[in-house]
């Protein structure tokens, strides 16, 4: 039997692969099991959205990412109706429109830099679990077979998992739509907005841009329900379109062709015993939105750290269990949201299709709703539970607040893989002596501007601790007090499975 370290992943997409280079990057030896031998060329997610670009830049690949598409501030909605994204409080205010190889390609080289292991053909067919750890049966390419043992499994392998069905988890829901035909494709002209979306009662078009002249269109056709093996007619394609936009902007020249259903089911949790289940094999949505790469990628990132704290030795009780507590209310969330979009975009009657043009148009034009909306549709919005009376940051996505020391900037300062303790600038020696003995553990600098509040922010992001409080004194105790809960005891006192850091 081989043994591969201290997690295995199945599955080697984009939640796969990020959550191996952070466990990489911590420390911890993982392997990724890819049933395909080699990569497909095709591709469906095409938008990166604001706050899965911020948690790239915490891991230093945001920028080679944005290099390879196009930046997309406005999105056309339904007639006349605009989402402005340019207004985002983030680095990154707009979508990011680019082949979903390209953000593996990024993810996959990050995670074999930092030590990775990625086994592709190697198909797993059997999973089983104990106290002590996980085995997984794999069958390879070349006809052998083999089990493998690690301390922790995470399913990241799609719509059909093989590992929620080892598992004999339900994944209850059901179709969304059928028969969308996907195209890359060339344009005589093109659009005047760079993401544009259209709907009548019985045809359903969107148009995104790669950057390099080709176009994605995805476009559906009530007339037409064929299954997903059925060849697209170009014909067909353009006829959806002109009916859908009002012009077909001349398509002609595809490289690519599919078509594909897609469901709405989510799991009703994330975690079994030492199995975890993240991206695609947790929950599936509608493709309304462009959300589910994205909520993925974010599970990943919700989920390394703490894997990595457990095996390192100094994870609070129950630190695993949050994972599911946290990230399946988002994948419901996004599942009705999506949901109702695409509802909305596919509803018959004229009355209310003129109803939805107009609430559109109302929506994105009323700067509180058009805010909360651009919000939720970047990902910004996401927040996690916090206990009553907390600090009004607990939960919240940490912003990327300067810093006085180097690096310069939060999200550069995750970049080490570490908690960061932002602290007020009105009295920065308290914190060193509160910090010293959690360096391996916890980044430390103060903020580079006026403020009040010392956070703690945990590597995913999000704020884990604030306080308000000034008197140095009052403030040295509540540090350490949130230091010991979140990042475990001193390191004088503390003794690790392995290096006893995040980092490797």
């Amino acid at each position: 039997m081989a043994a591969t370290g201290n997690v295995l992943i199945v599955g080697a997409g984009p939640t796969g692969l990020l959550l191996a280079g952070d466990l990489a990057h911590a420390g911890v030896a993982c392997t990724v099991l890819e049933r395909r031998a080699e990569e497909l060329n095709l591709t469906r997610a095409f938008a990166v959205h604001a706050r899965t670009l911020e948690l790239l830049d915490a891991r230093g690949v945001a920028e080679e990412l944005v290099a390879t598409g196009q930046r997309v501030e406005r999105v056309n909605v339904f007639g006349r109706a605009t989402l402005d994204l340019s207004r985002l409080p983030s680095r990154f205010p707009y979508v990011l429109v680019t082949p979903q190889y390209e953000t593996e390609r990024v993810l996959e080289e990050r995670a074999l830099a930092a030590g990775a292991e990625i086994v592709r053909g190697a198909e797993v067919t059997g999973l089983r679990q104990d106290a002590d750890g996980v085995e997984v049966d794999v069958r390879y390419g070349d006809g052998t077979t083999g089990t493998r043992r690690a301390a922790y499994a995470v399913g990241t392998d799609g719509v059909g998992s093989t590992v929620r069905q080892a598992l004999g988890l339900p994944f209850p829901g059901n179709s969304a739509i059928r028969s969308v035909m996907l195209a890359d494709v060339r344009l005589a002209e093109a659009p005047r907005e760079a993401l544009t979306i259209g709907a009548t009662g019985d045809a359903f078009a969107f148009i995104a841009p790669f950057g390099d002249g080709w176009y994605r269109i995805i476009a559906w056709n009530r007339h037409h329900q064929v299954p997903d093996t059925e060849p697209v007619d170009m014909d067909e394609l353009r006829d959806v379109v002109r009916r859908a936009l009002g012009t077909d902007h001349g398509v002609h020249g595809e490289r690519w062709t599919s078509r594909f259903h897609s469901d709405e089911r989510q799991v009703p949790r994330y975690r079994v015993g030492r199995v975890f289940l993240a991206g695609d094999a947790a929950h599936v949505h509608s493709p309304a939105g462009g959300q589910g790469m994205n909520v993925g990628l974010q599970d990943a990132a919700n989920l390394s750290w703490k894997l990595a704290a457990e095996l390192h030795g100094w994870a609070q009780p129950g630190l695993l269990d949050t994972y599911d507590e946290e990230r399946h209310p988002v994948g419901r969330l996004v599942l009705r949201g999506s949901g109702a979009v695409l509802r909305a975009a596919t509803v018959e009657p004229p009355a209310l299709q003129l109803a939805r043009t107009v609430g559109a148009g109302v929506a994105t034009r009323l700067r509180p709703v058009a805010r909360r909306l651009a919000r939720a549709v970047s990902g910004i919005a996401v927040s996690y539970p916090a206990p009553p009376g907390a600090h009004r940051l607990i939960g919240r996505r940490a912003p990327d607040v300067p810093l006085c020391g180097k690096p310069s900037r939060l999200y550069e300062a995750l970049r080490e893989g570490r908690f960061v303790l932002v602290v007020a600038a009105n009295d920065p020696a308290v914190t060193y002596l509160a910090t010293r003995s959690w360096t391996d553990r916890v980044h430390c600098d103060v903020a580079n501007g006026a403020t009040h509040t010392t956070a703690l922010v945990r590597p995913d992001g999000y704020v884990a601790w604030a306080t308000d409080e000034t008197a140095p004194d009052r403030r040295a105790a509540a540090i350490r007090i949130a230091l010991t809960h979140w990042c475990g005891a001193p390191i004088d006192h503390h003794h690790s499975h392995g290096s006893g850091s995040l980092l490797s």
